[in-house]
């Protein structure tokens, strides 16, 4: 059986493995956790490798054994139920996430968070770095993305530039969190209209129950994001109800505040031209996590985090 320290040999940042399961049963066996799968009056075992693994998310038709929660949360692997395709997110009733305990996690970022987080207008502060760091990510993926350039995702192109200047004009010149929850609303809406356009979708309207394949899939790719976002919070110690944007009434407000940093740039272009080319929830996933490898996104999480942890604690 692999020693508890060997579990997280490989910094969370790094690891490279989601689950999405359904359908199945999650148990330990011989040392290792592994998911069954039965078809045809056959069972399978297949292996998770939890010590490259940040999220499970468990759908319809799933079970777990205690002794496979106590293993994953050796290796520090979240757990979130959800339901098909992996939406909505649901434990308790409300957006939760199963998180692996430990009394030896670090307090330095939880306590620079608090150093400001009490703060009206250090809050703030922090708020716009946030959007701005969003802004500059976009800009960095569509600037070297090639296979995104293909379908005509151009960072220079007059109306993705013109968006993005705006946004930045309003970031500048906010006064509240309101107005920031303004300029990102109008900024993600350009956004649609700009891909809807790349990618010939005439007529879209941005539906969180909306059945067609572009809305599913930001739906479906916003949570994987989540799931990047929650375990980047978990491995810094920082409460999930701790936000800068989102309403600080909400217990996971700050996971969507720091999932936003990437889900303009790798989940919404990728929602619309995988629905495009009409590909299955499994192909756009696919893609999604390739993404999230290829422009190092749980990196880009965790550096931005604990940079602006630091910089609120010197305001």
């Amino acid at each position: 059986m692999e020693q508890l320290t060997d579990l997280k040999a490989i910094l969370h940042s790094k690891r490279a493995n989601i689950y999405y399961l359904e359908k199945c049963r999650v148990m330990q066996k011989d040392g290792r956790v592994v998911y069954l799968t039965e078809d045809n009056d056959q069972k399978q075992y297949w292996n998770i490798p939890i010590a490259n693994t940040t999220v499970i998310l468990l759908g319809m038709g799933t079970s777990i054994t205690q002794s496979a929660v106590r293993m994953l949360a050796s290796a520090g692997v979240l757990i979130g139920f959800s339901g098909s395709g992996g939406t909505p997110l649901i434990a308790a009733g409300e957006v939760e996430w199963l998180s692996p305990q430990s009394e030896y996690r670090p307090t330095e970022y939880i306590q620079n968070w608090l150093a400001f987080w009490f703060d009206e207008n250090k809050r703030l502060t922090i708020a716009k770095r946030f959007q701005q760091l969003r802004i500059d990510y976009l800009q960095q993926v569509w600037r070297k993305d090639k296979e995104l350039q293909s379908y005509g995702f151009y960072i220079d192109d007059a109306d993705v530039e013109k968006a993005l200047s705006n946004c930045n004009d309003k970031i500048s010149h906010s006064s509240s969190v309101t107005d920031l929850l303004t300029a990102e609303a109008q900024l993600t809406k350009s956004l649609y209209k700009i891909a809807a356009a790349r990618t010939q979708h005439g007529g879209f309207a941005r539906d969180h129950a909306g059945e067609d394949d572009a809305n599913a899939f930001l739906n479906h790719g916003n949570y994987l994001a989540y799931g990047l976002a929650a375990t980047t919070l978990w491995v810094l110690g920082i409460p999930h109800g701790f936000a800068v944007m989102h309403g600080k009434t909400r217990r996971g407000a700050l996971v969507f505040d720091v999932a936003d940093l990437v889900k303009d740039a790798l989940i919404l272009p990728w929602a619309f031209i995988c629905a495009k080319e009409q590909m299955s929830e499994q192909e756009f996933r696919q893609q999604c996590l390739q993404n999230f490898t290829q422009h190092k996104a749980l990196d880009f999480m965790f550096e931005a985090v604990k940079t602006l942890s630091l910089e609120g604690s010197q305001l």
